[in-house]
């Protein structure tokens, strides 16, 4: 159950505790136990340990920060739980098709699934810091799930597959081979962390104004767009520095150096 270990379950702003508590105790049903709060409104409580019940443990050693940044920095693949992007179309799933890409992971890559508000979910900017959307197929006239049953649902979804894969590897029924649209289960290098990812944005955005490429006063879609694709090719380090180098030469020529 190694993987499920890398499972990172992050809470953007929830406003009831409670909720915390009930995802808590779904999370260690499934036997995942990284539990990040973005800025909860009420936390701790009394509310939200009694909801943990007997998954106290996994509440207690939550941890608190105060930004999606620094919930996401060391992770090399997130998702958003969300319907779908309001802006733009941004690669969506299914919480069954989402554990073929955690499956496909390399070995020691860190794993974020992001849950947003009760009341309005992730805004759009938090959607475009992450690689995919899962969106929970419910009824069409009222899919509406509470923030912890998602968890739960996504979180029954990851350990199947994982216990799907481990009755392969050990002589039972052939697991699916995953149809992906880039296999990195042997990559020569790590992954970019989210972090990593933001400062590349940042000097990709730098870039594009100093080159009269990007004007802020009239910005459209530009740098969302850039996002999605950067995001959907899962650069790795070695390809990121590549990438940095080109645009501080660009940089360094067009102030003479």
């Amino acid at each position: 159950m190694e993987l499920l270990n890398r499972i990172r379950i992050v809470m953007v702003n929830t406003s009831d505790s409670g909720n915390i508590g009930a995802a808590a105790r779904a999370m260690k049903t499934m036997g995942i136990s990284d539990l990040v709060l973005v800025e909860p409104k009420e936390f701790p409580t009394a509310k939200a340990t009694a909801r943990a019940a007997g998954a106290a443990d996994v509440l207690y050693q939550a941890r608190v920060v105060p930004t999606l940044d620094e919930a996401l920095a060391d992770c090399q693949m997130v998702f958003g739980a969300s319907a779908r992007m309001r802006t733009i179309p941004w690669p969506l799933m299914t919480p069954r098709e989402a554990t073929q890409f955690v499956l496909n992971e390399p070995e020691g890559a860190s794993i974020a699934i992001v849950f947003g508000r009760e009341d309005a979910g992730l805004t759009n900017e938090e959607l475009r810091r992450c690689h995919y959307h899962i969106c929970i197929p419910g009824n069409e006239s009222y899919g509406v799930l509470n923030v912890a049953a998602a968890v739960q649902v996504i979180c029954y979804e990851m350990r199947m597959a994982v216990l799907a894969q481990q009755q392969a590897e050990t002589g039972g029924a052939p697991a699916a081979k995953p149809v992906m649209p880039l296999e990195i289960t042997d990559w020569d290098e790590p992954l970019v962390s989210a972090e990593d990812m933001e400062r590349f944005m940042k000097h990709f955005e730098e870039t594009l104004l100093d080159i009269g490429f990007f004007d802020p006063n009239n910005p459209k879609q530009l740098m969302t767009r850039a996002r999605r694709l950067f995001m959907r090719t899962r650069m790795d380090r070695l390809e990121m520095n590549l990438m940095r180098g080109v645009l501080s030469t660009v940089q360094k020529r067009l102030k003479g150096e």
